[in-house]
């Protein structure tokens, strides 16, 4: 991949980190106590990562690559995403060499895939466009996954509310651990400004949270320390594409 010139003030952070010595984790555990127990009692052990690269993912990025000598981020490619995404991905490469951050997608062409089921698929079966583009490709990351990291949050939706920290992911046959799982986004953007974290700009132009060109557009009036689904399928009822599950 080809890495954008990072700005001078996204260097990696030089403070050393103190490790927090967690040997049992709760609910109430906070998400730098669930991650250093994550990486010592699953050391060895096939543990990834994944995002879109939402401010969650970012946060959550930051978090591990102060922890971890080395880590594996994924990120399913719809072939879709914004420009600014692609290039926020470029910053974390180079603000985080000791992550390496892994594209995986469906090999099916947006051409091809508009040859086989017909153009803009996504308007008129988003949840085909969804399981294609997204939702297979990461059944296929899941065979190699032992542990499933995600920036998930209980606040983000109601579909969402029952998102545990540590949890057994059924659909794929894997722990799931969600650190920032008790969250709210005003928190992750107070940690964003505070450790000086590269965000997707998008957030700043009233998109709440930003996934695939054709199907996310801005919310009037959407703050950038709030949260919603809300533009997400525009005019649809769809609010989630699958990747957690039955709609989630």
């Amino acid at each position: 991949m080809s890495l954008n010139t990072v700005e001078p003030e996204l260097t990696p952070p030089t403070a050393e980190v103190k490790p927090i010595v967690t040997e049992k984790v709760s609910e109430d555990s906070s998400p730098v106590e669930l991650i250093e127990w994550m990486l010592r009692r699953f050391a060895g052990q096939r543990v990834v990562m994944t995002t879109a690269f939402g401010m969650e993912g970012c946060a959550l990025i930051d978090m591990i690559a102060e922890r971890a000598d080395r880590f594996k981020v994924v990120y399913i490619d719809t072939d879709f995403f914004f420009s600014e995404t692609l290039a926020l991905r470029d910053r974390l490469a180079e603000r985080y060499p000791h992550v390496e951050f892994v594209r995986h997608a469906t090999p099916l062409t947006p051409e091809a895939q508009a040859e086989r089921f017909g153009a803009e698929l996504w308007k008129h079966d988003p949840d085909l466009c969804c399981r294609i583009r997204k939702v297979d490709p990461m059944g296929e990351v899941m065979q190699d996954v032992d542990v499933w990291v995600t920036g998930l949050r209980r606040s983000q939706s109601a579909a969402r509310a029952s998102v545990r920290a540590v949890m057994w992911d059924w659909q794929y046959e894997v722990l799931k651990i969600s650190p920032l799982a008790s969250w709210d986004r005003a928190t992750v953007w107070q940690y964003v400004q505070d450790h000086n974290v590269p965000y997707n700009p998008l957030h700043e132009r009233g998109y709440p949270s930003v996934g695939c060109t054709h199907c996310t557009r801005a919310v009037e009036g959407a703050a950038v320390d709030s949260y919603s689904r809300e533009g997400r399928w525009n005019g649809k009822l769809k609010l989630e594409c699958g990747l957690h599950g039955e709609g989630i």
